[in-house]
């Protein structure tokens, strides 16, 4: 069995938050100032109230983005979002995390011990900050920096101005620079508790996210920090992982997961993400723990069960195994007549990623079963193409609040799309490279190399402006392989790429053909009509599509280079509360 150490949510931190000092008196029936920062261990469970920021399981990763077709149609990408009324933590505009990683910061200095001890937490109270303030640039731009907790006397800066987001990306990059220094490295690290790595990669990501946008949005930096550094920063920091010999993509096994691969159908990708023990994993970086009967979620039950469906453009973007797009000339595709012939011979990640007849949906009494068809309902796939990256055939793990399977905060895949596509982006991009990176992900699908000089896509997706073939690869393999990992739409804000979402196949399921028509006859579902599956009709051909409501062509679906939806609202409120803010752009 295996041993964890699991954080729990400490009660201290939110006493200490909660506590006012309306006398110099210490009661000794409650937390205080004066009574709690005195020791590391203090630190330590303050910290541990915070660990709940980092990503968690999650069935709807990319739900709002050109992946993945929701039941219900998402407003956002429709341009039918309103501006809130009221700051809350669903809008963004919610400063109560911040507030306690700055009353962190105010006060730990009394505490006794030595200043490596004293630092690793404050390293990770700062990892917080910036990964909150990380968030909030994203989402808004400009926004006010603040590196302590406002009191109500505070008022020129509760009223102030928001600073630029290019100021606090230089805060936040510091904050993540102090992280590296202080946090441990992974070996010395508790499990489940931030290092040095997962320091290197969340800042990795941000120098990524933001060296792209400023190229792809022609913006003119006001700082040190332009795209070409944030690149160079990006690369560095991904390689000091690289060269460490500490990491490695894994051929996940069938023991792990509790999915027993059919023959000539392995599993070594869709296994990785059901283990039930990523203690040992060298592709994690840093890793959630779960123990079952102990501190379980719910992913294994809700991934089936959203209605949610991998798109048809998401679809297409599986190449051969060779390497070739489907629609050259001689790929050997053999068309969408039904689900067997559209996996037949593409990157075997497809037939991990859905659910289909070369892989258990069901393990039970020892004994694996399938689905007749994927399901294409309502409840399950609105698609057809139920995505399975998070479902394991273990019954048990779809069972209420009963999964148990570990999950990846970072994982060091990411880790090489990162590095490969920073390089690519300042032009030093070599095969030397693509095998360090891009090719280590191929290998564990069994999959062709990627080269210098890849063929061009007979059918390429229109991202608005030209991309060199290489960098087209490079993209899509973040697309595939980070796939339902919530990276997709700030991969399309970033590259400045919304033009995607003009594709109506983002929006569609399967073919319906006869064969289809066949199949499902068999389970009683039928397409069209008043009784059947929604149906659309688009080039001579029929797709399941979930919001006939909706045209698609619809001008939501369209962005413009001063699309307002770049940034996020402002709640009216704030604006009433403090003039100085001014609402985002068109909002």
């Amino acid at each position: 069995m295996k041993i964890k150490n699991i954080l729990f949510v400490s009660l201290f931190a939110g006493a200490v938050l909660s506590s006012c000092d309306y006398t110099d008196l210490s009661p000794i029936d409650s937390i205080t100032d004066k009574t709690y920062w005195t020791t590391t261990n203090d630190l330590k469970l303050y910290a541990n109230g915070l660990y709940g920021l980092l990503a968690s399981p999650t069935a709807t990763g990319d739900n709002t983005s050109d992946n993945f077709v929701p039941k219900d149609y998402s407003g956002y990408l429709f341009n039918e979002y309103t501006v809130p009324a009221s700051a809350s933590s669903s809008n963004g505009w919610y400063w109560n995390d911040i507030r306690s990683c700055n009353y962190f910061l105010q006060r730990y200095q009394t505490v006794e011990g030595s200043e490596a001890e004293i630092n690793k937490y404050v390293a990770e109270i700062r990892f917080m900050r910036g990964l909150l303030y990380y968030s909030k640039i994203k989402q808004f731009g400009d926004v006010p920096w603040y590196d302590k907790d406002l009191q109500t006397s505070d008022t020129e800066e509760l009223y102030k101005a928001r600073d630029s987001r290019d100021f606090v990306l230089g805060k936040v990059i510091e904050d993540f620079e102090f992280a590296i220094q202080w946090l441990p490295e992974k070996s010395d690290s508790e499990k489940g508790r931030l290092n040095k790595d997962a320091a290197r990669t969340q800042l990795a990501r941000i120098c990524l996210y933001f060296g792209t946008y400023m190229k792809y949005h022609n913006e003119t930096p006001t700082t040190e920090w332009t795209s070409q550094t944030l690149l160079q920063k990006a690369v560095s920091l991904t390689e000091t992982m690289m060269n460490s010999g500490n990491y490695d993509i894994v051929k996940a096994s069938d023991a792990g997961a509790a999915t027993v691969a059919y023959e000539g159908y392995p599993l070594y990708y869709a296994n990785l993400f059901v283990q039930e023990d990523l203690s040992d994993c060298k592709e994690g970086i840093l890793c959630r723990f779960y123990e079952e009967g102990v501190l379980t979620h719910e992913v294994g039950r809700q991934v089936g069960e959203n209605g949610t469906g991998l798109s048809k453009d998401f679809i297409e973007s599986f190449l051969m195994k060779d390497g070739t797009p489907i629609y050259n000339t001689n790929s050997g595709y053999k068309g969408d007549e039904n689900q067997e012939a559209e996996i037949s011979g593409r990157d075997p990640r497809l037939y991990q990623l859905i659910d289909n007849q070369h892989k258990p949906y069901r393990v039970q009494n020892g004994k694996p079963s399938q689905n007749p068809v994927a399901d294409c309902s309502a409840s399950k796939s609105v698609t057809g193409y139920p995505c399975t990256k998070y479902h394991s055939a273990n019954t048990k793990q779809a069972e209420a609040r009963n999964t148990y399977y570990d999950w990846f905060v970072y994982r060091y895949a990411e880790v090489l799309l990162i590095n490969a596509e920073a390089h690519a982006e300042l032009g030093d991009i070599s095969q030397s490279i693509l095998d360090k990176t891009i090719n280590k992900l191929r290998d564990r699908v069994e999959m062709a190399h990627l080269t210098m000089n890849p063929v061009a896509d007979a059918a390429p997706v229109n991202y608005g402006y030209q991309l060199s073939n290489l960098l087209y690869e490079i993209r899509r393999e973040r697309r595939i392989e980070l796939v339902a990992e919530n990276h997709r739409l700030d991969d399309l804000k970033r590259w400045n790429a919304m033009k995607l979402m003009e594709n109506p196949k983002t929006m569609f399921g399967l073919k319906i053909t006869p064969t289809v028509e066949k199949e499902y006859e068999a389970v009683n579902v039928t397409f069209g009509g008043d009784k059947g599956r929604p149906v659309i009709e688009y080039q001579g051909a029929i797709y399941l599509y979930q919001y006939p409501s909706k045209a698609i062509d619809d001008a939501g679906r369209k962005w413009s280079n001063d699309d307002r939806r770049w940034l996020y609202p402002l709640p009216t409120n704030e604006l009433v509360l403090n003039p100085n803010l001014v609402q985002n752009p068109n909002w």
